[in-house]
C-alpha cells in the first residue's frame, strides 16, 4: 500500500483540475499542465480534493499509486507557484548568458556551447548565477540537470557547475615533495 497515494490531494482556489479518460488537466493562475496517467490507477474529484485509487493490487500498481499522487501534487503545485533551480558557474573566464531561446555559454572549450530554450521555461543568467523556473518540475529538474552536465563541478579547485545547495568535496592535490 501507498502511503503517498492514499493521501487525498487538495485543490486550492483558483485552480481547476478536470479528469477525462485518464488525462488529467490542471489549470491555475500561472498556466495549465496535463498529463496520461496509466488506467491501473482510478483518479476522482471529490469536495476540492483529488482522490487516487488503485483499480487492482500488486506490486506494480502500488508502486504507480504513489508516483501518479505526487505527479498530481507537482501538477497543482506548479501552477500555482512556479518550481525554481539555481544554478552557480564557478571558474575564471566562465561566462553564461541568455540570448532570445537559447543560452550560450563559455566553459573553456574552444567554442561557444549553445542551449535550445524548451517552450514553458523562464532561464536567466546573471553573472554567474543560472536560474531556470518553470511549472512543469519535471521539465525545470531535466533542463537543469543537462546545463550542468556541460562542465560538472571538479573536486580539486570546484571550477565547473553546481547547484546552489550542492556541496562538492574537494580532493587534496599533489604533494611537493
Amino acid at each position: 500500500m501507498s502511503r503517498i497515494g492514499k493521501k487525498p490531494i487538495a485543490i486550492p482556489n483558483g485552480t481547476t483540475v478536470s479528469v477525462l479518460n485518464n488525462v488529467v488537466k490542471v489549470k491555475g493562475p500561472l498556466g495549465e499542465l496535463s498529463r496520461n496517467f496509466r488506467p491501473i490507477i482510478g483518479i476522482a474529484i471529490d469536495n476540492n480534493q483529488v482522490i487516487l485509487t488503485p483499480k487492482r493490487t500488486g506490486v506494480e500498481v502500488s508502486a504507480m499509486w504513489g508516483t501518479a499522487s505526487s505527479h498530481v501534487n507537482n501538477m497543482i503545485n506548479g501552477v500555482n507557484k512556479a518550481f525554481e533551480k539555481k544554478l552557480i558557474l564557478e571558474g575564471i573566464g566562465f561566462k553564461s548568458e541568455v540570448k532570445g531561446k537559447k543560452m550560450v555559454f563559455s566553459l573553456g572549450f574552444s567554442h561557444p556551447v549553445e542551449m535550445d530554450i524548451p517552450e514553458g521555461l523562464k532561464v536567466t543568467a546573471e553573472k554567474n548565477l543560472i536560474t531556470v523556473s518553470g511549472i512543469d518540475k519535471e521539465l525545470v529538474g531535466q533542463f537543469a540537470a543537462k546545463v550542468r552536465d556541460l562542465k560538472k563541478a571538479e573536486p580539486y579547485k570546484g571550477k565547473g557547475m553546481r547547484y546552489e545547495k550542492e556541496v562538492i568535496r574537494r580532493k587534496e592535490g599533489k604533494k611537493a615533495a
